[in-house]
């Protein structure tokens, strides 16, 4: 049996939105949750629909009844943490503008100076947030030359 409390229409209105619309996957796959139990569909077959166990339901419905919609989001300092400060962010800006083009000697100066092992895709990403942009350097000529100055040079080579 279910163990949550009547929702209101108001509140299932709103959860209604929130699972249509929802930018995070997990608030929605929640807001489903709670309008399927609403509507009185069994615990086993909540399971089976988002294939999550029979505890993580539970602890679905103990959030709902705890925070209501604020249950439904992730609560903060969830995920992995930084690597790097503030501070070790802007020295690593500053040495990939000396460096732009080599991120690897980036990679080597942070395990120098700091002993972290890092790879080139952290620096990037490190570096998206700081708002830098990313381009691969074209090997290929810059295209066709001018029919005058083609014919200049070829007359010159002769």
């Amino acid at each position: 049996m279910i163990f949550i409390r009547e929702i209101n229409p108001l509140s299932a209105k709103l959860l209604e939105r929130i699972y249509h619309q929802s930018r995070h996957h997990q608030v929605r796959q929640r807001a489903h949750c709670l309008i399927l139990a609403n509507q009185g569909v069994k615990v086993e077959k909540l399971m089976n629909i988002f294939k999550v166990s029979y505890k993580t339901i539970y602890n679905w419905f103990d959030r709902w009844e705890s925070d209501s919609m604020m249950g439904l989001y992730n609560k903060p300092g969830k995920g992995c943490k930084q690597k790097f400060h503030l501070e070790q962010q802007e020295t690593i800006r500053e040495w990939t503008k000396q460096e732009p083009r080599q991120l690897k000697q980036v990679v080597q100066k942070v395990k120098e100076e700091w002993g972290i092992q890092t790879s080139t895709k952290t620096i990037q990403r490190i570096l998206k947030t700081l708002k830098m942009s990313w381009h691969r350097m074209r090997r290929g000529v810059g295209g066709e030359p001018l029919p005058q100055v083609y014919q200049e040079k070829t007359a010159q080579l002769e």
